[in-house]
């Protein structure tokens, strides 16, 4: 009988609070490169003095965070199974899982990305783009969906069941190298004074770095291969019916781009750095969540309910606190931040509300994130799916309409502060009526 080698020691045994950190420091530090990179790409259009491609990226943005929602589909919910089964043991069934979301991820990127030159004009037309930013909007579409989707999408799948088996440091290291070799890339490709490649050079590069963090994930996984639980045998997709989870949409970010694109091109150009402001605490939030994800599964499948409360509780203080510091940084120096990235006095004015708006959902998703993450863990998919939904996708549009027409342009930017507040809520009331149900 074939002999696994799977280290239990962060799932069982180290203390909880080290435990955790072990687990989410490097995929907070992965997800925060990540977001260095999207600081990178903005910081140094910006620096070309032309907000037509500041504007492009965003309206472009929504569409990349839909590629990370489509590798979620399988990364998340297959790298929370795949531990649900290490916690029982069950090493057959985790290779089912392993398998089934490496190929059902593989398919989902090749329809999607495949297929989105039959529908990129439509798509961003739709979003906001017009006739200043179609054209540059397309050029950086066709780099980071089109031939970077699929390195998107599969870095997600891989570094979630890695990650999943305990190599949380594994994981992060593949996708910090891509981010890092990201932020290099970008100055020699798209300043003029170097490749003088523009937004072409900022979408070359973003493709580029996650083919490199695929290709890593890919030699950790089979320089494992002999002692490791992970396999993508395709004979193992007859069980598919078994374990199909479900996908999170991520629509909001288009509708609040598609509105503000009908005011001018400045305050698209604003709306796009302030999401990569916006996403500082957000990202810390999203990797401490990946952390500790395999953490709940494992122990709550094994049947330790106060060792998974206890991590539950370490990941929501952590996530908690980091969220108050932005939200007291962003508020006090939003106009500093601003000038970071742009110095036109139009784009200004609208980043520094924008902001300083954005910012008070900051504590509600760092709560709520983490109780998103525990109802995956215990495998409660309509609490999950249900906070989920809230957050992005049906609470958002329509209020999206309202805001916007009580109080044009910056009304959409409260938005987000009133869903994440609602999801809070909701999240509580899921996790009250959990513990009521497990106490009787």
């Amino acid at each position: 009988m074939r002999s696994y080698k799977v280290d239990i020691e962060v799932f069982e045994r180290m203390p909880v609070a080290r435990a955790v950190l072990a687990q989410s420091i490097p995929a907070i530090v992965a997800q925060l490169i990540v977001l260095l990179y999207n600081w990178a790409d903005t910081f140094f259009l910006a620096r070309l003095n032309k907000p037509e491609l500041v504007a492009a990226a965003t309206i472009v943005l929504p569409l990349y965070l839909m590629l990370t929602a489509i590798g979620n589909l399988p990364g998340v919910g297959g790298g929370s199974q795949f531990a649900n089964h290490l916690g029982k043991h069950d090493y057959t069934g985790a290779q089912r899982v392993a398998s089934i979301t490496f190929w059902m991820g593989m398919i989902l990127a090749l329809v999607c990305c495949l297929s989105f030159p039959l529908y990129s004009d439509m798509l961003l037309s739709l979003i906001g783009a017009n006739e200043r930013t179609l054209a540059p909007a397309q050029e950086y579409a066709f780099w980071v969906i089109t031939i970077g989707g699929i390195p998107v999408i599969m870095n997600l799948v891989l570094a979630n069941l890695v990650r999943a088996e305990g190599m949380a440091l594994q994981a992060s290291i593949g996708i910090s190298a891509g981010g890092i070799l990201n932020c290099l890339l970008d100055p020699l490709l798209m300043l003029p004074s170097m490749g003088n490649m523009g937004i072409v050079g900022a979408g070359i590069a973003t493709a580029v770095s996650n083919m490199v963090s695929v290709l890593w994930l890919i030699v950790v996984i089979w320089r494992r291969r002999k002692t490791g639980v992970l396999t993508f045998a395709p004979q193992l997709l007859r069980y598919t019916r078994h374990y199909i989870q479900y996908m999170l949409t991520v629509v909001a970010v288009a509708a609040l781009t598609h509105f503000v694109a009908q005011y001018n091109t400045e305050a698209t150009a604003a709306l796009g750095i302030v999401k990569r402001l916006d996403y500082l605490p957000l990202y810390f939030t999203i990797g401490l969540s990946q952390g500790i994800l395999p953490l709940l599964a494992y122990n709550h499948s094994s049947g330790n309910v106060a060792r998974r409360n206890h991590v539950f509780k370490c990941g929501c203080i952590i996530s908690f606190g980091f969220a108050m510091l932005c939200f007291t940084v962003f508020e006090i120096w939003a106009y500093q931040l601003a000038m970071l990235f742009t110095q036109e006095s139009l784009t200004v004015s609208y980043i520094v509300p924008f902001l300083r708006i954005q910012v008070v959902a900051m504590p509600f998703m760092a709560v709520c994130y983490p109780s998103i993450t525990l109802f995956q863990a215990m495998e409660r998919s309509r609490e999950a799916l249900i906070c989920s939904i809230l957050r992005k996708g049906v609470v958002d549009i329509p209020l999206l309409i309202v805001m916007n027409a009580l109080w044009p342009l910056f009304g959409c930017m409260w938005v987000q502060p009133i869903v994440d507040f609602t999801s809070m809520l909701v999240a509580f009331y899921f996790a009250s009526k959990i513990r009521a149900s497990l106490v009787s």
